[in-house]
């Protein structure tokens, strides 16, 4: 296990992966990368929520540093399925020092592979859990250890927080937002090209969550998400209704 300086160095560099120039993917294998790096590990996935129907709750790939088994690239892991199903489901870490000398025997995917340890911690934000990280081929001569099990659920919660900014990066790059940002500030200058919302604001109001929806979506947002992103926009509004609503009682 790296000492204290490099591991200080090693959790600013998981903070500080996020580059505006690269794609989600890049990004998000640049984490799986540093992840392993700091693990000393050959392998690592990461795995986040998506919904494929109301309430059906799945894991999916979205980014690995290292050869992966072909099974692992389109497989939806969901709460309870393997490693990565229990710590979805328990909420908590799960250090195996011989894959193939316990539950998940049947999970192991490298027969061949003298190296039988592995780690899976959840990836935490705000409290919930996100995805899962799993960090497998230790090049040290030994099992990974509970020393190394804590790092990594140190790694998972600043991988949580980059994966978050990745996220807003994505967004604030889109189109819409740029366009959005763009009517803005026209408005504010008093433009004349500015928008006329007072000649269809219900269209207008369809086309903007129609666009929204989709660009959250397309930048790695999942349904609990764009629902709490939503809610935080009912919030903002009735607060400002509540304003407006005080200064007409004053009124």
């Amino acid at each position: 296990m790296p000492h204290s300086a490099q591991i200080l160095q090693q959790l600013n560099l998981l903070s500080t992966t996020q580059q505006c120039d690269t794609s989600l993917d890049d990004q998000l294998n640049a984490l799986a990368e540093q992840a392993a790096r700091m693990l000393a590990a050959d392998y690592c996935s990461l795995m986040l929520l998506s919904h494929a129907d109301i309430g059906d709750v799945q894991l999916k790939l979205v980014g690995n540093y290292g050869p992966l088994h072909p099974e692992a690239v389109e497989t939806a892991i969901r709460k309870g399925d393997g490693i990565t199903g229990h710590v979805l489901e328990t909420g908590q870490s799960l250090l195996i020092q011989d894959i193939e000398d316990s539950p998940f025997a049947k999970y192991a995917r490298r027969p061949d592979d003298p190296r039988k340890s592995m780690i899976a911690s959840p990836i935490m934000l705000n409290g919930e859990i996100i995805g899962v990280i799993n960090v497998s081929g230790n090049r040290h001569q030994r099992p990974f250890n509970i020393d190394d099990q804590n790092l990594l659920d140190i790694a998972a919660l600043f991988i949580g927080k980059s994966i978050q900014v990745i996220q807003l990066q994505n967004t604030l790059n889109s189109r819409f937002a740029q366009l959005a940002l763009l009517q803005q500030q026209r408005t504010e200058g008093m433009s004349p090209f500015a928008f006329n919302t007072s000649q269809n604001p219900d269209q207008l109001a369809r086309i903007l969550a129609k666009t929204f929806y989709r660009e959250l979506t397309r930048t790695g947002f999942n349904p609990n998400q764009i629902i709490g992103t939503a809610s935080e926009i009912i919030h903002q509004l009735n607060d400002n209704l509540a304003k407006h609503k005080k200064r007409l009682d004053r009124n």
